[in-house]
């Protein structure tokens, strides 16, 4: 039987679902202002920097990124004048683009700094102004990150199993997918949402063709009404069926979008992470 008020993920639970997600430990997080290439301006992200690849969520308590940088090859980092007070800007120079952030705090600046430099160079900056615990932070993280190349380096890409783990650990390694998509058909979709409205009301799943994907949506207005969104995938961006099509850059994108636009009124349908499908009596089926 499926829980009716299923208990709210603890921190702890986060960490874990991302830490499943990302597949990379975490060095530092906090809030950053980030405006990339294809950004008009400014967006506001809860930010995690695990390896050398900066994940991006829409809140601190989200378990999927909305998101991701990899600053491997950063090929410098520039500072910016800011006439903010208290505020750092720079900008991370990448061999594809150039990403601006923008810290409202002066020392959370240096920290980023600090930790940006320390995991792309793989040497602690000489130039940061940190008090001498954040600079053994540093030299933790820098050991860290060497130790985590070498074994990357080590580890075949075809390594035999040393025991077996589900394939969906592996699909959120290889092919991470947003926590509310589910190998699902329509009708099951709704009766989900129909079921469990305290988990969420927003489902991803295959479309009918496996090739695309689609969204089912429960809404309260008046009555419950269930709706459904097709999502196409066009090269590498997926787009957004409605009347005037959005097109964005990944799965991550197209939730936030979502949320985004019903201002927080649709929400991610996230089953607790200790049951499958098949044990809360939706097993999956093959889409006809």
């Amino acid at each position: 039987m499926m829980a009716k008020k299923p208990p709210k993920p603890a921190p702890r639970r986060i960490f874990q679902e991302r830490s499943k997600i990302t597949a990379l430990p975490l060095y530092f997080e906090g809030f950053l202002s980030v405006k990339r290439s294809e950004y008009q301006e400014y967006k506001h992200y809860w930010t995690e920097l695990r390896g050398t690849t900066l994940f991006f969520y829409t809140d601190k308590k989200s378990t999927t990124y909305v998101d991701k940088l990899d600053i491997i090859d950063l090929t410098c980092l520039t500072d910016q004048n800011s006439t903010e007070k208290n505020c750092v800007k720079f900008t991370l120079v990448l061999p594809k683009e150039d990403v601006q952030l923008k810290i409202e705090n002066t020392e959370s600046g240096e920290e980023w700094r600090g930790f940006i430099l320390t995991v792309t160079e793989l040497s602690v900056p000489l130039h940061v102004s940190l008090l001498p615990g954040q600079v053994i932070r540093l030299h933790e993280v820098l050991e860290k990150e060497k130790k985590r190349r070498i074994e990357t380096e080590r580890t075949p890409s075809s390594s035999p199993e040393k025991g077996k783990q589900p394939v969906e650990d592996y699909e959120d390694v290889l092919n991470p997918m947003p926590a509310c998509f589910y190998s699902v058909s329509r009708k099951e979709a709704t009766e989900m949402l129909e079921k469990n409205p305290s988990m969420g009301n927003m489902i991803l799943r295959p479309g009918s063709d496996s090739r695309n994907y689609s969204i089912t949506i429960r809404q309260e207005i008046d009555l419950p009404r269930i709706k459904h969104y097709k999502v196409m995938s066009a090269g590498k961006n997926y787009t957004i069926d409605l009347e005037k099509p959005v097109t964005l850059p990944n799965l991550f994108s197209v939730i936030d979008y979502f949320v985004k636009e019903t201002r927080g009124n649709l929400r991610p349908f996230i089953y607790s992470t200790d049951e499958t499908l098949e044990t809360k009596g939706f097993p999956v089926t093959s889409l006809k």
